[in-house]
């Protein structure tokens, strides 16, 4: 055994085979001895080699479906003797109403918002077990809750943190909520109040709580399809003492907004691109903040265009289409954190149209100040143009008829 590398014995009389190979292959018997001798040898044992499961089909690193739909995500493995192939879905018991078909490929029909997040294929056999993972992003839902939520404790304030949940595929705001602990409170029910967050951030200062009380907070994420759950309540007591979380407690819903879609969105195809145009929400109880415009092409996915579009305007250019396409347009509005449902859709077909000049930016119409410039300074220099060209037409004849004088003066010099 000493001679073939990377073999050895153990003190109990183990053999250690560092590297199955075919060398290894083959039956072994163990005979113990001491100084008086030997009860003989044990019952041959075979040493048989296998494969461990190799991955022969992986699934690809993400994956975006809308919800409803079906999604099949591939799976397949080989392996001596063969494997057995298992989905699980990552942090959740079970495979969450997902089904596994014959070829070991995982099967969403429809996929759900709770079908969101990482899976795992598993192929197992005697000899080991390997898996590969997948992220599965279903669009078309409202957000998923925050995570990571913490609170910074400071003298009168606190400010607040968290790691935003993952969408839905639409625009997401974020809202802040917080309500004292009181011992003795004068209703069952507390109030909460809550507070806009501005676009993109992912923190916010609450200020002007009361010293040496303890608050409740909560983060509330939401796009135009609705509100998603609240993320888990962070108990803080302001100057500096220890942050515990406790068991999710969904606070009570005091703030009441209504803001209608806008209205009567059409598309007129003008030289320089698509001019839409729109009349804001009839019905509101906060005045709107802004609009974000929203197109999908060819009967696609829906994306954000313009989410900064001023709520002042009534109108956009959309250039830059793509020649023999079909496009839809619609647009939202929202006040704060809340986001109304989308307006009326319209069709626009670039079939035979010529392509539009791509913009970086969209746009605005030219203002008629400055357009009434542009078209005066026009006039100006075709009138400058005509008046230089018929002076130098003038110089000319006068030129002409003075050289024309000078040569009769001569011929009637040089006469009889």
């Amino acid at each position: 055994l000493f001679q073939l590398p990377g073999w050895s014995v153990r003190p109990d009389g183990s053999i250690v085979i560092a590297t199955g190979n075919d060398d290894a292959l083959g039956a072994y018997t163990c005979t113990p001895y001491n100084s008086y001798g030997t009860a003989g040898e044990s019952q041959p044992t075979r040493v048989l080699l296998k494969d461990p499961p190799a991955f022969t089909v992986r699934p690809k690193e993400e994956y975006f479906q809308e919800v409803g739909r079906e999604l099949v995500i591939p799976c397949a493995a080989q392996g001596d003797p063969p494997p057995t192939v298992t989905w699980l879905k990552v942090g959740s018991a079970g495979q969450s109403g997902a089904q596994v078909d014959g070829n070991s490929s995982l099967v969403f029909r429809p996929l759900s918002k709770e079908q969101h997040g990482v899976w795992e294929c598993m192929a197992t056999n005697q000899v080991a077990s390997v898996s590969t993972a997948t992220s599965v992003h279903v669009l078309g839902t409202s957000p998923h809750a925050v995570t990571n939520v913490s609170v910074l404790p400071l003298p009168l304030a606190a400010n607040i943190s968290w790691e935003p949940g993952f969408d839905g595929g639409y625009f997401q705001r974020f809202s802040v909520w917080y309500t004292p602990l009181v011992k003795h409170p004068p209703r069952a029910h507390r109030d909460w109040v809550s507070l806009s967050v501005p676009v993109g951030a992912q923190h916010l200062l609450v200020e002007n709580l009361q010293p040496d009380m303890s608050y409740q907070f909560s983060v509330l994420a939401q796009n135009k399809l609705g509100s998603g759950p609240f993320s888990q309540i962070v108990t803080s007591v302001p100057r500096g003492f220890p942050v515990t979380t406790v068991p999710p407690e969904p606070p009570a819903m005091t703030v009441r907004i209504f803001l209608s879609p806008p209205q009567a969105l059409t598309a007129n195809e003008t030289a320089r691109g698509v001019l839409l145009r729109w009349e804001p929400p009839a019905q509101f109880s906060v005045a709107p903040s802004g609009y974000a415009l929203e197109l999908r092409q060819d009967r696609g996915g829906w994306e954000v265009l313009d989410r900064s579009i001023p709520s002042t305007k009534t109108q956009i250019l959309v250039p830059g289409l793509i020649k023999d396409a079909f496009y839809e347009f619609r647009l939202v509005a929202f006040a704060g954190s809340y986001i109304s449902d989308p307006s009326n859709t319209v069709n626009v077909s670039t079939a035979g149209m010529e392509v539009y000049p791509s913009r970086t930016q969209l746009p605005e119409l030219l203002p008629q100040p400055v357009l009434a410039g542009v078209i005066g300074g026009i006039c100006f220099l075709s009138v400058a143009v005509i008046f230089s060209t018929m002076a130098a037409c003038i110089m000319n004849r006068r030129r002409a008829a003075r050289i024309q004088k000078r040569r009769q003066g001569r011929s009637w010099l040089a006469g009889p």
